[in-house]
């Protein structure tokens, strides 16, 4: 196996286990939150976490690209990679901010790189039914997310 490969195999590793790191955090339901973070540093926390990430994440796949050289499969496969991280970015602050538009005043729109799962965290004291369903429908209808790959994640 060429040098470039082996980069660009190792960086999407890295990329996926800063992924999963986070997803872990987040889904694991972590019952330890100490008392004096508050449900809006939550956010503010979990947002600045991934921001870090995905920058790292495309700082690695800029150093792929420019390590590259001639092979051009390694490129093009950084180059989609690339694309589809920006494409991600951009989709979960858009569903963010309409989620944030229905009354939500904070929520974290998580949507997988390597899967078409799309979570939800969203503050709530009185989450109910309703309350998903103008959430899901969001999600159908600018992601075009399917309930199977879909949860919501209610917090107070």
């Amino acid at each position: 196996m060429s040098k470039k490969k082996k980069i660009i195999i190792l960086s999407c590793m890295v990329a996926l286990l800063a992924v999963t790191a986070v997803f872990n955090f987040v889904l694991s339901g972590n019952n330890q939150v100490d008392d004096v973070v508050t449900t809006a540093n939550y956010f503010s926390q979990y947002k600045t976490e991934r921001t870090a990430s995905r920058s790292e994440q495309l700082l690695l796949l800029d150093e792929t690209i420019a390590n590259a050289g001639e092979d051009e499969t390694v490129k093009t496969n950084a180059l989609e990679m690339k694309l589809k991280l920006t494409s991600i970015i951009e989709q979960e602050l858009l569903l963010e901010k309409l989620i944030q538009a229905k009354g939500y005043t904070d929520s974290v729109v998580s949507i997988g790189l390597t899967s078409d799962n799309v979570n939800v965290i969203v503050k709530d004291d009185n989450f109910d039914q309703d309350d998903a369903i103008i959430i899901y429908t969001i999600l159908a209808e600018e992601a075009n997310a399917t309930p199977e790959n879909v949860k919501i994640i209610p917090i107070s």
